[in-house]
């Protein structure tokens, strides 16, 4: 197994879901994954219940977080950064706007939850000195976070303020791509704000996409968007019993 850089400052570092009911989560996305689940560890300061980090033999994948009261599930997509408070500021000269926090994480780490000139929330991820290299890009892994945004201009604008992304049409997609240092580090597609509202979306690495949909359904879930082939890619979309959703995406056979 390799690990992605999830440690450069710019560039996504990990995804994670709170639910209303985490335990219920994770004999969903347990299962599904194969994922393990550490013992309960505190919410980041501010933030009540527990979080339960998820790995894959014995590797950081993702975790559990309890979801704020009356809210439903979200998946979560946090950029590193070197200061959060500097971070802060830049989103705010940017368009950004805070939306919680910012939150102590382990002894030395920060987070907070921002939301882009659009209104779309993502996480900004200050490491502490315990902080784990996150396994992506392995089957039953995080892949890839894509922003839907009604705005790509505004968006290409803020995110390109804040951590140099560039973006990179794609021939014949409806979709681009944002690289910062040459590598891939998102996706960004448009969206009407309907039928797909804004948000950040999370995609797993899947060795077998119709395998997963199916087990996905026998644990309860619910198939989106059934498996369908794009260039180079076998791809799902699946809910989890409480209403939050992910993409799977396999290699084309």
């Amino acid at each position: 197994m390799t690990t992605r850089d999830t440690r450069s400052i710019g560039a996504p570092c990990r995804v994670d879901t709170f639910q209303p009911d985490p335990r219920a989560a994770m004999d969903f996305y347990g299962p599904l994954f194969g994922w393990s689940f550490d013992d309960p560890a505190p919410m980041p300061a501010g933030l009540e219940g527990s979080y339960y980090a998820a790995r894959l033999d014995g590797q950081l994948v993702s975790g559990i977080g309890q979801a704020p009261a009356l809210s439903g599930p979200t998946w979560n997509t946090y950029v590193r950064v070197g200061d959060v408070a500097h971070s802060l500021a830049r989103a705010g000269q940017a368009g950004g706007s805070l939306l919680a926090g910012p939150f102590g994480v382990g002894s030395d780490g920060a987070m907070a939850v921002v939301a882009d000139p659009t209104g779309v929330p993502f996480c900004l991820w200050q490491a502490g000195g315990s902080d784990d290299a996150v396994l992506a890009d392995e089957p039953n892994t995080w892949a890839m976070s894509s922003l839907h945004t009604t705005d790509v201009g505004k968006a290409q604008s803020f995110y390109g303020a804040m951590f140099g992304w560039e973006r990179e049409s794609v021939p014949d997609a409806p979709f681009a791509l944002w690289r910062r240092s040459g590598q891939v580090v998102a996706v960004v597609t448009a969206t009407d704000g309907v039928a797909v509202p804004p948000h950040w979306s999370v995609n797993f690495a899947v060795s077998d996409a119709d395998s997963v949909a199916r087990h996905a359904d026998a644990l309860g879930g619910t198939i989106l968007m059934a498996p369908m082939n794009t260039p180079g890619f076998r791809n799902a979309v699946i809910g989890d019993p409480q209403g939050g959703f992910i993409a799977v995406s396999a290699p084309a056979s």
